[in-house]
């Protein structure tokens, strides 16, 4: 099969496309052939060094595709079912392997294209709203990177259940996107001190009830400064990098604040994790969800598909198609 592997770790470059054995499952484990891999920030981290590897390395966390067989000890999965995972560590690929605990089936009538392209990062949002903190009716919330990926499916999912929203975008491009999947309040963090702007348009109230934030350390402190007394920070990510150590106190100062650093792997065991699929996926049948696809990137040309997220070149989610 043909598979995306580095030998070494830097810049796009060190990606090729190589021939490799069709991976055989392991007890626990499902082999998918892959219809359509999804790209995301960690895999950059992976192929540049910045989270550590065994080398040579595939890539690619997410999939979405059909078992084409199973190891030891797997139940409630066969061969021909249409799965998703956000469990794989190689999905750059035509098949890959992953832990059948982290593989879920979909719904009829979906797209595997679609499947994948809100794998990660809709059930990431889907855990933040529903579990992190979850959102009711009336409740106000800052989403960061409104244009995004994680941003945009946060924005339609707190209009779903009825939140005001305000969120933070770069460009007016970007601006025009984030208002289209919904939000109330379009901040260009460019142009305006994103915290000012909430302020201002809070007025007299007590401040956010949540903030959901995959920025990190360039928003983490106008962040704090926008909740209401024992409000939630919710930093998922880190894009600008990783917020460094601070002094707990400025919780307490700011109001008996809560910050949570959570991950969606600590959201997914079962059932939970299949419940998560189940609703996610079923808004998306149901055409109460839109996963915008920002593009599509054969194998052959992965790399050129991290240089444009990187280059912050990308709106919607971007595949990798075997």
């Amino acid at each position: 099969m043909r598979a995306v592997q580095i030998t070494e770790t830097g810049g796009p470059e060190v990606m090729t496309v190589v021939d490799l054995p069709t991976p055989e499952p392991g007890p626990g484990q499902v082999r998918i052939a892959v219809a359509a891999a999804g790209l995301n920030f960690i895999d950059t981290y992976f192929r540049s060094g910045v989270y550590p590897g065994s080398l040579p390395m595939g890539l690619g966390r997410e999939c979405a595709g059909t078992v084409t067989a199973v190891g030891d000890g797997v139940a409630g999965l066969s061969v021909g079912d249409r799965v998703v995972t956000a469990g794989t560590t190689a999905s750059y690929a035509e098949e890959c392997l992953a832990p059948a605990v982290q593989v879920f089936t979909l719904p009829d009538g979906l797209d595997l294209d679609v499947a994948a392209a809100s794998a990660l990062q809709g059930l990431t949002a889907h855990y933040l709203v529903r579990s992190t903190f979850p959102l009711a009716e009336g409740h106000r919330c800052l989403i960061h990177a409104g244009a995004g990926g994680v941003g945009g499916l946060l924005i339609q999912m707190a209009k779903m259940i009825g939140a005001e929203v305000f969120t933070t975008v770069g460009t007016a491009e970007k601006a025009a996107i984030a208002r289209g999947h919904g939000a109330d309040h379009v901040i260009n963090y460019r142009e305006t001190d994103f915290a000012e702007a909430v302020r201002a348009e809070l007025g007299d109230a007590p401040g956010l009830d949540v903030v959901y934030d995959g920025v990190g350390a360039d928003t983490f402190d106008g962040s704090l400064s926008v909740l209401r007394p024992r409000g939630m920070m919710a930093l998922f990510g880190g894009s600008s990098g990783q917020v460094p150590p601070f002094d707990l106190q400025r919780l307490n100062a700011g109001g008996s604040l809560f910050v949570t650093r959570p991950s969606l792997f600590h959201y997914m065991d079962p059932p939970e994790g299949q419940q998560r699929v189940d609703e996610l996926y079923g808004w998306i049948v149901d055409g109460e969800l839109d996963v915008p696809i920002g593009g599509r990137y054969p194998l052959a040309e992965a790399a050129d598909a991290h240089r444009a997220l990187e280059g912050r070149l990308t709106t919607g989610k971007i595949l990798i198609l075997p």
